[in-house]
């Protein structure tokens, strides 16, 4: 009974150590196909000739990682902290202060202006707006003038309805009370003109004539208060039909402008090159090349505007003198105190030097002037009188190139000797 039971528990082990078998097959074939499959997916580089021939080293194959498996990481060391200096924490809202810039040059603030500053009054169109802002530059440092703008921008001459400088003039005069007035109108001019119940078409004779009219009334209107006048030319333009015309137009200016007794301030130069012609960039009054003109040819940039008004600086400050002076050049008490003469005192002695000929011949040791030999006498007749009266030549001096004479003075020439 025993016996029976032990085989069949050895007949019942049989299947179970099969089935183990077979699992463990399955597994290794599993290993092994992964394996394979991942050896086939990296690229294997092909060998050389060289390599053929005496062999090589063996390239070191990566090892294939599973992506699917996430390997622990492994701690970073820790790098060795550098020694910095403990710096201040910023306060919440404080911004980064910026380096300052030693080379930078302080930019000096404009002056305070003096309480009886003479005014100079600009009107006209967008350019005398432009002048304006140059000229506030130009005398920014000048307490003793004040540039007062009274611009706008799309006036003129020809357009009365929508602005009248001859009815508007007299009232900015007698709010400002000007001592220069400087006009500068035109660039908005080139339209047909409203003449009564006529409407003129543009550079018609009667439209010509009308607007030379216009112009010689408000220069007059200017002048009316016998205040210098100064009437400023319209530079060129990029359009060179527009161009042509503020040619025109200012010998047009010019002529009535001179005609009441005021000046006319050419600056057109200023703005074209050596063969006349527009220009966006051009020299400034310092002589570095900069953008002179917008992007649109008619406006003028920051550095055009100082130019501008570069031309009317020079006729502000001939006609203002003393006002036109800066702190720099007037001279505080301690400067003047080496220009004040005083009168001498009662017991000072005064020495008194006789005076000094320039002719005296002792000023050198010498008891003679140089040169003091007595001129020659002459005839009183030049060598070309006595050339053209009785054919005499003078004779060249002794040693000059055209000095032709045989026998010098003083050399004796024997008489020849003649053999037969």
């Amino acid at each position: 009974m025993q016996a029976k039971t032990k085989a069949h528990m050895a007949g019942g082990g049989m299947p179970l150590r099969i089935a183990t078998m077979i699992i463990a097959a399955a597994a290794m074939l599993f290993v092994g196909f992964a394996a394979s499959y991942a050896e086939a997916q990296e690229r294997v580089p092909r060998r050389n000739l060289f390599q053929m021939l005496f062999g090589g080293l063996a390239r070191e194959r990566r090892p294939v990682i599973d992506e699917r498996y996430e390997f622990p990481q492994q701690p970073r060391p820790r790098r060795a902290r550098q020694a910095q200096t403990p710096q201040r924490q910023k306060a919440p809202g404080q911004q980064k202060a910026k380096p300052a810039i030693a080379d930078a040059a302080p930019v000096p603030q404009p002056v305070e202006k003096a309480p009886d500053a003479k005014k100079v009054l600009v009107v006209g169109d967008f350019m005398a707006g432009s002048l304006g802002d140059g000229l506030k530059t130009a005398f920014e440092m000048t307490p003793g003038i004040t540039i007062e703008t009274r611009a706008n921008g799309s006036s003129g001459l020809v357009r009365e309805d929508y602005f009248n400088w001859p009815v508007t003039l007299p009232s900015y005069v007698g709010e400002i009370k000007p001592s220069v007035i400087i006009i500068s109108l035109g660039a908005n001019d080139r339209q047909q003109m409203q003449i009564g119940s006529i409407k003129e078409k543009y550079r018609t004779d009667p439209w010509t004539e009308e607007y030379r009219k216009r112009v010689h009334a408000l220069a007059e209107l200017a002048h009316k208060e016998k205040l210098p006048v100064l009437w400023v030319g319209m530079p060129p333009f990029q359009s060179a039909a527009m161009t042509a015309d503020m040619v025109t137009f200012n010998g047009l200016y010019r002529e009535e402008v001179e005609k009441v007794g005021g000046q006319f301030v050419d600056i057109w130069d200023g703005f074209v090159d050596e063969a006349g012609k527009f220009v966006l960039t051009g020299s400034d009054i310092n002589g570095q090349q900069v953008r002179l003109r917008g992007a649109d040819g008619i406006n003028l940039t920051k550095a055009g505007k100082r130019k501008l008004a570069f031309y009317v600086e020079k006729d502000i400050r001939r006609l203002l003198g003393d006002a036109a002076a800066t702190d720099n050049d007037v001279p505080g008490a301690d400067g003047l105190k080496d220009l004040v003469v005083t009168a001498p005192l009662a017991n000072e002695d005064i020495v008194k030097t006789q005076p000094i000929g320039l002719t005296d011949p002792e000023l050198d040791g010498a008891a003679a002037l140089l040169g003091d030999a007595a001129p020659n006498k002459g005839t009183g007749k030049s060598p070309r009188d006595r050339l053209v009266d009785k054919g005499d030549v003078a004779a060249a001096p002794v040693g000059r190139v055209d000095d032709f004479r045989l026998a010098k003075p003083g050399t004796v020439i024997s008489n020849p000797v003649i053999r037969n």
